[in-house]
């Protein structure tokens, strides 16, 4: 089985985060948001992945190094495929086209989750989704009577359903899908400048394919600061006791309110910390109060009250009592 996860985007709503770096590699719950969305597809994948590609842009050696090495680390081969130009989804899994043959799946850097991953082995496919209230801003799936794909709307003014797709997908043949977005790309059949995947979806189910959801019951976005902050206290709580102080951190005179994570070589003195804050390598937190705070490694807070925050490495805070967007070495206070 093959894998291709798309991450090239660098991830402008995020800023200040991003500027430094790509959006699929910063922190939550102690890990690279791309790192989490692998690992739990391996673990919850019924067959392991051969291969794993990650479609990036230009994000410098270490960061290659780095995606080959957790490939690696999950037992699969890892690809590094490049993609230059911003050309939408279907263009994005095309980077990786030598990779879509036999069973693959492709997942986009962008989101976590948590899902049981049945697989229904007539179908020819899954694609993943999440019942949401208001389907207006997400690409949704119609099914039949009997539970089948039938159509795909994207953004439908019109309530047509409320099942959105979270870019999640599972095909049992990857090659069907790679000459659907050939004929896409080879006849320049762009919506918004961009080649969209569900028009290659929606080519296969005219053809008889038969896709079938597969619903998540958590679904959780890394869009803007606000929601990333509220996804880290998600991840911590489905982390549960797995959450927890690094033996290499210290903490002195304070008090850790569960889940939290503080990471190896992390101080902490003089602090309440918690609940669902993470706190990253070598950061030092004195004589302060945070709660639902993603705070980075490498980092100084001093006198600092913080809920609902996002800090990230290198950067300094003092005296500050806030609701707090900091990115890298930036200081505050």
């Amino acid at each position: 089985m093959n894998l291709i996860i798309p991450m090239a985007g660098r991830g402008s709503r995020l800023r200040p985060h991003t500027l430094t770096v790509p959006k699929p590699l910063v922190h939550v719950a102690g890990k690279p948001i791309v790192q989490h969305l692998v690992e739990d597809l391996a673990a919850m994948s019924p067959r392991p992945f051969d291969n794993i590609a990650f479609v990036i842009g230009d994000f410098g050696d270490q960061v290659e190094a780095d995606l080959l090495a957790l490939a690696t680390k999950l037992g699969a081969q890892g690809h590094i495929f490049h993609q230059d130009q911003p050309l939408g989804t279907a263009h994005a899994v095309w980077c990786a086209k030598s990779l879509l043959e036999g069973e693959t799946v492709v997942a986009f850097a962008d989101t976590l989750f948590r899902a049981d991953f049945q697989l229904d082995p007539d179908a020819d496919g899954h694609i993943f989704v999440k019942r949401i209230e208001d389907p207006r801003q997400f690409g949704v799936v119609v099914l039949n009577e009997e539970g089948t794909i039938t159509e795909y709307a994207e953004k439908p003014e019109e309530p047509v359903s409320n099942l959105a797709m979270i870019g999640i997908y599972h095909f049992k043949d990857g090659a069907a899908l790679r000459r659907e977005i050939d004929v896409l790309i080879d006849h320049d059949m762009r919506k918004g400048d961009e080649y969209q995947l569900p028009d290659a979806f929606r080519a296969l189910t005219e053809q008889g394919a038969r896709f079938r959801p597969g619903e998540v019951s958590a679904w959780m976005d890394c869009g803007n600061r606000r929601v990333t902050v509220e996804t880290n206290g998600r991840m911590l709580e489905f982390l549960g006791a797995a959450a927890t102080t690094h033996p290499g951190a210290t903490v002195e005179d304070s008090v850790v309110i569960p889940p939290c994570i503080i990471q190896e070589g992390a101080v902490v003195r003089g602090a309440v910390i918690g609940p669902r804050v993470t706190i990253g390598p070598r950061t030092t937190v004195e004589r302060s109060v945070l709660s639902d705070c993603l705070i980075g490694s490498d980092t100084r807070l001093e006198g600092v009250h913080l809920s609902g925050s996002m800090v990230g490495n290198h950067a300094e805070v003092c005296r500050a009592a806030e609701d707090l967007s900091l990115g890298d070495y930036a200081t505050a206070g």
